[in-house]
């Protein structure tokens, strides 16, 4: 719990416009140095705080991760320089309960002085130096941490605030991201739609469906229906307590989601930096095997059996609609060994660069749902409970699939770290076979080839739906058998996104860009070609880890007309937003924020994300842009667009613009 209110804090305490490119900063300090007698002066630390703003006491509130920041002060003091004398004073103000973070805080309001009395030993070349390190929230928001450091004289008594270290080569690396574009009005206006949520529902829909046929929550449908429907003092009321019971389900499951609506707001590229994160992405990859090997039957995944004993004793002993309620979060946790490999699937699979906090709400809400829907039902109409199925051997026999299921989407995610890293472990060709292996195994494990170790002994009859979803699987197998050659069937259209890139094989492509397509990876670079052939470019916003960004490309770039106006008529520039290739040591820089404040430049992906959210105001990938060598914007830019039709004709639109601007 405490690790859960440690992610829930630092994701508050990180929420700002990033939409608007507004950075805010609303306490301003002042300080400075009043002499009290012989060698003893007060440092005074005044902040004004704009209304509305709280600004936190030092104080310590609760543990050390569950309540807001607390202002804290850092001196240069040593033993031969300046010693401080007690502590650094505040106004005594009476705590105060705040709902947010659920404990009793001390903030201040408007205006607020800190002192600290030091005692001088050396005042020659005595060097003072304050720092405060502080938060500040509104009934709204929470502002990332700060620091402000002050270098104070004795003799006037003043204080100068201490600039980052910006050398005169960043603040011109800084300026040169900025384009002067024209006709910003193209995009400045447009609002980015969701797109796919209606499929993310669907998937997760279909994800809670899967859950519901484990051997983790399909027994308690029955158990708990009747529990409901038998148990209570009227049907009316039995009907009514297992539709809240179904309800709370589907609750949990949105509540779940929540928190990462406020990851979603930290700064423009948080959600890009964690999909493509390769330590994560590396983690990812061993849980899900270990999620697989779970399923396989090998060892039981669990959370601790004394948080559901909590959880149901909650309920025995509360009753009505809350204890309605710990039953239900009972029954998320009892049937986490199943339902969380499903629900990490869908976690891993929306946290991505071109996914997000509303993505996820919508599968998590779809996969809450279709675990709702048949207490619900069956409280409706408990005759249809004759109808299911007997618990048996065929819910392990849907475990085991799903652990195939997981290995496969494991690889996924190794994927993704190799190709950020380019590592050359997961070429295209490897990881298709890998997946026809996952392919295979299901296939032999449905006929009876194969056995696992809760499963009976060979030589029982086949179910009929064994055979159904095995040749299924031979049919999948079969699909991906041409991915392993070198020609143009190994494109693989409906797996367009989870395996890598065409040009990222172990057959010599000519190329390190998609379909054989001639790509510049520096921006400057590719205006400079642009210029020379006379043609319009096209940026191409992109990622390693992207999979719209790899749909795009093979299954609308590959269209005949698109094709031949991205290699004839335009000069593709892509720039991946998630290289974590370092850049030279002479090309690293600190940006300039408007703020005030730093990022550090280090990498070839720190370069272009920022390059993206300067110019565009937009952190998604994939994201198209054309221009002409002057910098003026052809056409409106579009993001994820699988109607190939339209999107050549977004592509006519910006060359006749084009045309027109140089006949």
């Amino acid at each position: 719990m405490k690790a859960f209110k440690l992610v829930y804090l630092f994701t508050l305490l990180g929420v700002f416009s990033a939409q608007a490119q507004e950075f805010l900063d609303p306490v301003t300090w002042q300080v400075s140095v009043e002499p009290v007698k012989n060698d003893q002066y007060t440092i005074v630390m005044e902040a004004t705080i704009d209304s509305g703003w709280h600004l936190y006491s030092q104080t310590q509130f609760g543990d050390q991760y569950e309540g807001p920041i607390r202002t804290e002060f850092l001196y240069n003091d040593s033993d031969s320089t300046f010693r401080l004398s007690g502590t650094t004073l505040e106004p005594a103000v009476a705590a105060v309960f705040d709902p947010v973070f659920e404990l009793d805080v001390i903030y201040f309001e408007d205006h607020v002085r800190f002192e600290q009395t030091i005692q001088v030993i050396n005042p020659e070349g005595l060097q003072i130096t304050a720092e405060v390190y502080y938060s500040v929230c509104d009934a709204e928001k929470c502002l990332p941490p700060d620091t402000k450091s002050f270098s104070l004289d004795l003799t006037s008594g003043q204080a100068l605030v201490v600039q980052e270290d910006l050398t005169e080569y960043d603040l011109i690396q800084s300026q040169a991201l900025s384009l002067a574009l024209q006709g910003r009005d193209l995009f400045e206006a447009d609002e980015q739609e969701e797109t796919g949520l209606l499929r993310l529902f669907f998937l997760g829909f279909i994800g809670g469906l899967l859950a519901l046929l484990t051997p983790c929550v399909f027994p308690m449908i029955p158990l708990t229906v009747s529990f409901f429907t038998k148990g209570a003092q009227n049907k009316a009321k039995g009907t009514i307590n297992a539709l809240l019971y179904g309800a709370f389900i589907f609750l949990i499951y949105f509540l779940l989601s929540l928190p990462f609506h406020l990851l979603d707001s930290v700064n423009p590229e948080i959600l890009n930096n964690i999909s493509t994160n390769v330590t994560l992405n590396v983690i990812f990859f061993v849980i899900f095997i270990a999620f697989a090997i779970s399923f396989f039957g090998y060892f039981e995944l669990t959370l601790p059996q004394s948080w559901s004993a909590k959880m149901d004793d909650k309920a025995n002993k509360i009753g009505g609609y809350i204890g309605i309620f710990f039953m239900a979060l009972t029954l998320a946790i009892v049937s986490f060994s199943c339902t969380g490999p499903i629900l990490g699937t869908l976690l891993g699979g929306s946290l991505t660069s071109d996914g997000g906090a509303m993505q996820l709400t919508i599968g998590m809400s779809g996969f809450g749902l279709a675990l709702a829907l048949p207490f619900a039902l069956f409280a409706l109409f408990p005759n249809w409970l004759n109808s299911l199925p007997k618990s048996g051997g065929w819910l392990n026999t849907v475990k085991v699939v799903l652990g195939f299921i997981e290995v496969a989407l494991a690889f996924k995610f190794l994927s993704n770290a190799d190709l950020v890293e380019h590592w050359g472990l997961l070429k295209r060709e490897i990881f298709i076979a890998i997946w026809m292996v996952c392919a295979l195994g299901i296939a032999l494990y449905l006929f009876g080839v194969i056995r696992f170790p809760h499963d009976g002994p060979k030589g029982q009859k086949i179910p009929k739906g064994n055979w159904l979803v095995g040749l299924v699987s031979v049919a999948l197998f079969v699909y991906l058998t041409p991915g392993l050659t070198n020609t143009p069937a190994a494109n693989l259209k409906l797996l367009s996104g989870f395996p890598p890139p065409l040009f990222y094989s172990l057959y010599d492509k000519g190329t390190s860009a998609p379909l054989g397509l001639e790509a510049y990876k520096d921006f400057d670079q590719g205006m400079a070609a642009a210029r020379l052939a006379g043609k319009p470019v096209m940026v191409d916003f992109t990622g390693w880890a992207c999979v719209n960004c790899r749909k795009m490309e093979e299954q609308v770039w590959s269209e005949p007309e698109v094709f031949s106006l991205l290699s004839e008529d335009y000069i593709l520039i892509s720039l991946y937003v998630d290289d974590r290739k370092p850049l030279d040591a002479a090309a690293q820089f600190n940006y300039a924020k408007p703020n005030g404040t730093v990022k550090a430049i280090k990498t070839v992906g720190d370069k272009w994300a920022t390059f993206q959210t300067i110019n565009f105001q937009n952190n998604s990938q994939p994201y198209y842009v054309l221009l002409d060598t002057e910098l003026n914007l052809l056409e409106k830019p579009v993001g994820y667009t699988p109607d190939a039709e339209a999107y050549a004709q977004w592509l006519n639109n910006g060359l006749m613009r084009y045309q027109a601007l140089h006949p």
